[in-house]
């Protein structure tokens, strides 16, 4: 789930920081340029593992500061595919359910990788496992948010993402309707630069309390197939005597 990714960068230390040992500028510097960042391709950079090396100092004409190469490992969240992972639901929709892990919100689980057959209930806005019964029946199984779910990592979305400015308008006399819909369409463009896709349609996945008391009822009929062979056994012993 957590990997150490080998970086390179050029680091920029201000002349107020000169005060400091540079082994602790440039650190305090990789954390503040990439702690809770995405990097392409990389993943989500949680914390500096360690400085590798560092390469001499030089300072720029015109510049102050110092820039120094560095090399250092960092440590990045990046789940490899077939990873089986617990988080909780966040929110449900027709697309799927969200599921977020508390410091990683872009899990989705898409409608089709739920468990068969499911549907979306509208009145509570959540999704249902339809569970079938021996009698031919069915169950209803609610994915509710906040329930701790279990899921698998079938894929990764990388995308690359670059700042968005204000809507672009024609001229300032546009009227407040032309304005809303170019606000909508640029809400509508903003990508997310790191998505997990996730899947629970095989058995031991999804909400844990459906297993958890599937476990149980099994539990407490091995209990009572001990205690029948236990009784008959003594039942056995009285014959004989």
């Amino acid at each position: 789930m957590f990997v150490l990714a080998e970086l390179k960068d050029n680091v920029r230390i201000a002349p107020d920081q000169f005060n400091l040992k540079l082994v602790d500028a440039v650190r305090d510097e990789i954390d503040r340029k990439l702690a809770n960042k995405v990097l392409l391709n990389v993943g989500l950079c949680i914390a500096l593992k360690e400085i590798v090396s560092l390469k001499d100092s030089i300072i720029l004409p015109g510049d102050g500061a110092s820039h120094t190469e560095v090399l250092f490992r960092y440590v990045v969240f990046r789940p490899m595919v077939g990873t089986v992972m617990t988080g909780k639901i966040r929110n449900c929709s027709r697309e799927g359910v969200n599921v977020t892990l508390g410091f990683f919100d872009d899990i989705l689980i898409p409608h089709a990788a739920l468990q068969h057959p499911s549907r979306f209930d509208e009145a509570e806005q959540a999704w249902v496992w339809e569970y079938p019964l021996e009698d031919g029946g069915k169950h209803d199984l609610f994915m509710d948010v906040g329930e701790p779910i279990k899921f698998r990592v079938s894929r990764e979305i990388f995308e690359e993402t670059s700042p968005i400015g204000p809507p672009k308008t024609e001229n300032a006399s546009q009227n407040n309707s032309s304005t809303s819909a170019a606000a909508t369409a640029t809400a509508q463009d903003v990508k997310t630069p790191y998505k997990i896709i996730g899947a629970i349609n095989e058995s031991g996945l999804g909400v844990l309390s459906w297993w958890d008391q599937q476990n149980k009822d099994e539990q407490e009929d091995d209990d009572g197939e001990d205690n029948t062979e236990y009784d008959d056994e003594d039942g056995e012993g009285a014959c004989e005597e």
